[in-house]
This record gives C-alpha cells, sequence and structure tokens, in this order.
C-alpha cells in the first residue's frame, strides 16, 4: 500500500484489520438502518492459505467481514463479543463450555460504507478437548473453519474446508 495513503489499515482493539480515519458522522448514520438490514449488508469470507496441510502445519486464516452497502451500518451484539471462528463447529477449536455474557451487555461493530474489516489468525492444527485430562487433539481429515458476526438468530457467516493429512 501506498506509504501516502489516508486509508492505511491499522489492528484496532478488536482485532480487527480496519483503517486509521474514523468516520464519526458515518458511524452515527449506520445507527438508523434497521439491524435487520444491517446484517444483510455484512458479507463474511475466510480465506486459508492453503488448501492442504500436513499434520502440525500452522494454518493463517484471514477473515474479512464487508459491508456490501453504500452507507454506514452499525451492528448490534447482544454480548461484548462482536466476532467468532470456529473448527468444525467448535468455538475458537475448543470444546471447552464458554460462559455467558448475556449480563454484561453487548457490542457494537460499525462499519463506514463499503468498509472492508480483517481479521488474521494462526491456528495450530489442534483441538483443545477439555475433561480429566484436557488435551490437545490434531485435526484430521476435512475440516471446515469457519467465522461469524456474534448476533442472535440468522448471523453473517462464512466458511471454508481445508483437508489435514
Amino acid at each position: 500500500m501506498d506509504p501516502g495513503d489516508a486509508t492505511r489499515e491499522v489492528e484496532d482493539r478488536f482485532g480487527l484489520d480496519t483503517d486509521e480515519n474514523p468516520d464519526h458522522l458515518g458511524r452515527l448514520i449506520g445507527f438508523f438502518v434497521p439491524q435487520r438490514l444491517a446484517r444483510r449488508a455484512v458479507d463474511v469470507t475466510v480465506v486459508t492459505d492453503r488448501d492442504r496441510y500436513a499434520a502440525g502445519d500452522p494454518i493463517e486464516i484471514t477473515i474479512e467481514f464487508r459491508n456490501r452497502f453504500p452507507v454506514p451500518v452499525t451492528i448490534e451484539t447482544p454480548t461484548p463479543r462482536l466476532w467468532g471462528w470456529a473448527v468444525d463447529g467448535l468455538l475458537e477449536a475448543s470444546n471447552e463450555p464458554r460462559r455467558r455474557l448475556r449480563d454484561v451487555g453487548g457490542g457494537q461493530l460499525s462499519f463506514r460504507s463499503q468498509e472492508r474489516k480483517r481479521i488474521r489468525r494462526r491456528w495450530d492444527g489442534r483441538i483443545k478437548r477439555v475433561g480429566d485430562p484436557t488435551r490437545w487433539e490434531p485435526a484430521t481429515g476435512e475440516v471446515v473453519v469457519s467465522a461469524f458476526l456474534a448476533v442472535d438468530g440468522r448471523r453473517p457467516a462464512g466458511e471454508t474446508t481445508i483437508r489435514i493429512e
């Protein structure tokens, strides 16, 4: 990216790559878009650096949230969790029970018109199995890596399938 480009990407406090120039007026306008429309505005894509991996290889995951609408939108979440990722349906590649955060309050994720937010994660290819004892098992075969916005009901989500041999 050109060093003089005013929309240089930076990682925000939620781990999302976004450009560094906040649009406060656009964010305010985004609050007026109904949630059912705002949720439909956001596409989620998940890509990995390869389709096949050997057991033990690190897996580079890129998640992108994109506002398809030409107007700003704000997505409201029932808990502070704004987004999540999973492996074969296991949140953050773990079967660990999650605490309910409903009483803590909600969160908000704002997008400018057609804005993209990216997240990059490195997964070691193992699944955490909580029990007695807790153990880490290597994932094998076809594995579905997914990501979503953490809203109730039908939520924006995307996925990709990889093979670990």
